[in-house]
């Protein structure tokens, strides 16, 4: 049983398309009746005990989004504190394989470049990640 005070692994993805050349990645706002309804966020979900992590983003992308994706680098890790638990974020660069969006969990989506990312609109577990995207969408 893990303690108390251990942060729940989760991991998101950055998604692209493959052969947009304007480089735009998917956020998806959560639906009415989850946590952090309204607010926008990089798709993603918790690592299952015994799961590497990657498979774990694969996994939650085609549940969630119905789409395949390849994961590709990892742009950084960040552990976040809610009210009832402490998270830790691992985010990773992806790209479409194959499949439309289908919104499963989610209540809209939209493609943005980095630079069109609204940092107040984002869940506040990924807010701090804006600044490495901006970085490295160059």
């Amino acid at each position: 049983m893990s303690g108390k005070n251990e942060p729940v692994l989760v991991v998101a993805a950055l998604i692209r398309r493959e052969f947009d050349a304007d480089k735009k990645i998917l956020i998806v706002r959560r639906g009415p009746g989850q946590s952090g309804a309204g607010f926008w966020e990089f798709p993603g979900g918790k690592v299952e005990r015994g799961e590497d992590p990657k498979q774990a983003l694969v996994r939650e992308i085609d549940e969630e989004l119905g789409i395949h994706i390849r994961v590709g680098e990892f742009l950084g890790e960040q552990d976040y504190a809610y009210p009832t638990k402490l998270i830790r974020l691992r985010v990773y660069w992806a790209q479409t394989l194959q499949g439309d969006v289908e919104l499963r969990e989610h209540d809209a989506l939209k493609w943005c470049s980095p630079q069109e990312i609204i940092v107040d609109d984002l869940s506040a577990a990924d807010r701090p990640f804006v600044p490495l995207i901006l970085q490295g969408s160059k």
